[in-house]
């Protein structure tokens, strides 16, 4: 069985993994959820108030935050891209 490795040098962001919604948006705490981020709601709360999220770059503490086509949320060093198909 042959496995496939991508090498990320250090200080060059990861590949994103590809979320695909059919609605317009998706809330920051039920990506993590629909990625496999995180187990539970309560679970994607407490990471989020905790600070360990970010939305585009930027921390962000709002679980509701509402995210679109194009937009990257990032966790635990893996980023996902939310994608409308």
């Amino acid at each position: 069985m042959k496995v496939k490795v991508r090498v990320v040098k250090k200080g060059e962001p990861a590949p994103s993994e590809k979320i695909n919604i059919s609605t317009d948006f998706i809330r920051l705490d039920a990506l993590l959820k629909l990625a496999n981020a995180v187990q539970t709601g309560g679970h994607a709360k407490l990471v989020i108030q905790n600070g360990e999220v970010s939305v585009n770059g930027e921390v962000c503490l709002m679980r509701g935050k509402k995210l679109r086509h194009g937009d990257v949320a990032a966790y635990q060093g893996k980023q996902y891209e939310v994608t409308v198909v």
